[in-house]
């Protein structure tokens, strides 16, 4: 595509008017502006037969292969078959943003070895973002005209759950707790799988007694099970309209994301089983159980799908068909959020149900925007509504977390800063429990 410059119309412009100012006081002279606007154009024509062909001039685009969400991707734009400069500007999908302050039109120098920019952005979101297209324009040598052409670089970045703070965190947990992942000896405890009768001690619980053969050998006898020291974890991701929500920069199902795969790997780790799921109105993703570490790259690729959905999470649906796929008694843990009692009435009905069977840990993220207009000093009338308002919310998700654990549920609250670290320290005291 080749249009005018500012420059040929502001020429253009120039030239006309006097000679049209001409032309009024001397009529003979009319033909003054048109000459003068056919020069213009003549020159422009020329400007845009000479300097670089728009096939001549090609544009490379270079960009990491991966990058995790909430880091900088580095673009570099290189620009070859030109002598002088030219400006570009690089469009992307909602997956990447731009910098704050940071010029989205660039300037080049020049050739791909003199040329070439670094242009920044952030990944604010997981999947596969294209980058593209790439508009370039550059001025003929009279600076006349613009050069532009639109290249499409056929470039993409996945964007995927940033792993590495969670490696980190995981191993100074694993260092933490040495234990994990040793556990040779087999445990007397409350297993599943039947290790030996022992004579009833004060203090047991009645439902270990062996009645058949006390009856047979006249003394209370009890059942002793092995503990589990393969265990079975379940990580459950709503991700729900009120999960797409921003916490620091980033939704929150990112942050649970994260959190979720450091106990994943920790889980792995230590030899127990992780499935993944994930469902919103419906359910997406149900991964079967996968153990040992060389499976965490599996579960990464799953947790990258995890999409950002608008829809309403349907509780009843999502776990009930979770609770459909766990043939063993199992801890689950649900990364979710709610605003009020009515929008978690449903949640609140299916838990009884999945706590029967299992171990049911919520993980929810406090809400620390609600927490600061409460803590706030208010200066003016409007200001104590806001602060009434924020408190009556923050009651009401009180009441929803203690009717959950009144269904027999867990609940952790975490600061979105530590929740990874703090659902790994819960995790590991379940297991220690030997609840499962």
């Amino acid at each position: 595509m080749i249009y005018p410059s500012g420059r040929a119309v502001v020429l253009a412009g120039a030239g006309a008017l006097p000679a049209l100012l001409a032309a009024f006081l001397v009529p003979a002279w009319w033909t003054l502006a048109i000459v003068w606007i056919g020069a213009v154009i003549v020159l422009m024509l020329i400007d845009a037969l000479a300097g670089a062909a728009l096939r001549s001039v090609e544009a490379s685009v270079g960009a990491p292969q991966a990058v995790g969400v909430g880091g900088e991707v580095p673009v570099r734009i290189a620009v070859s078959g030109l002598s002088g400069p030219a400006e570009a500007r690089l469009g992307h999908d909602d997956l990447l943003a731009e910098i704050a302050g940071f010029a989205p039109k660039l300037r080049l120098a020049g050739t791909e070895q003199e040329g070439g920019v670094i242009h920044r952005l952030v990944a604010a979101r997981r999947g596969l973002s294209a980058l593209g297209p790439l508009w370039l324009r550059w001025r003929g040598p009279l600076g006349l005209v613009w050069k532009q052409r639109v290249i499409d670089p056929e470039v993409s970045v996945a964007i995927q759950p940033d792993l590495a703070r969670v490696r980190e965190d995981a191993m100074q947990l694993l260092r933490r707790d040495a234990m994990i992942g040793e556990r040779v000896e087999p445990l007397i405890g409350q297993g599943r799988e039947f290790e030996a009768l022992t004579d009833y001690q004060r203090g047991m619980e009645r439902r270990m007694i062996d009645w058949k053969r006390s009856a047979r050998h006249s003394r209370l006898l009890a059942k002793e099970y092995r503990a589990e020291t393969a265990n079975s974890l379940v990580l459950a991701i709503d991700s729900g309209r009120l999960m797409g929500e921003p916490v620091a920069g980033l939704p929150r199902i990112d942050r649970a994301v994260a959190a979720a795969l450091l106990t994943a790997f920790v889980a792995l780790k230590a030899g127990d089983g992780v499935r993944l799921f994930s469902f919103d109105s419906h359910p997406h993703i149900a991964s079967g159980a996968v153990r040992g570490t060389q499976s965490f790259a599996q579960l990464q690729r799953l947790a990258a799908d995890i999409g950002y959905s608008t829809h309403e999470t349907n509780f009843t649906l999502g776990l009930t068909s979770l609770d459909a796929r766990l043939d063993r008694r199992s801890l689950v843990v649900i990364f979710t959020d709610f605003v009020d009692p009515a929008s978690a009435e449903l949640m609140l009905r299916t838990v009884g149900r999945l706590t029967a069977k299992h171990v049911v840990l919520f993980l929810i993220m406090r809400d620390e925007e609600l927490e600061s207009v409460v803590d706030a000093v208010p200066q003016d009338s409007e200001a104590v509504a806001r602060a009434v308002v924020a408190g009556t919310l923050l009651r009401e998700r009180k009441l929803v977390i203690e009717r959950l654990r009144l269904a027999g549920a867990d609940v952790l609250e975490a600061d979105w800063r530590d929740m990874g670290p703090q659902l790994v320290g819960r995790y590991l005291d379940i297991v220690k429990a030997q609840r499962l």
